[in-house]
């Protein structure tokens, strides 16, 4: 796949966590965690990610009684050579989620 633009720090931040995440995935509230987003940001870009063949998505049952099952988010092959080819933004300031306002 070819991308036309460069990747934003934020999808850095998001693949540098899935590639961390190996082949046992992430789940999405822990993406927005690790990568200092907020989910607004978080699930659009997945959902394009996805959408693009860079990762899958699948149910995963939460094996708690009550819960509701949960994505859990895995690079495909081609995610792992985005990922590769885009290395990782640090986050700047003191690490406050990304949009949030400022204290």
């Amino acid at each position: 796949m070819t991308r036309h633009r460069s990747l934003s720090p934020t999808a850095r931040r998001v693949l540098a966590a899935l590639i961390q995440a190996g082949a046992r995935g992430r789940h999405g509230y822990d993406l927005c965690r690790e990568a200092q987003i907020k989910s607004g940001t978080l699930y659009p870009l997945l959902n394009r990610l996805e959408a693009q063949g860079y990762l899958t998505a699948d149910w995963q049952d939460s094996g708690v009684a009550g819960r509701p099952p949960r994505h859990v988010y895995r690079l495909t092959a081609a995610g792992c050579s985005l990922a590769a080819a885009h290395p990782t933004v640090p986050v700047a300031g003191d690490g406050a989620l990304e949009g949030a306002p400022a204290r």
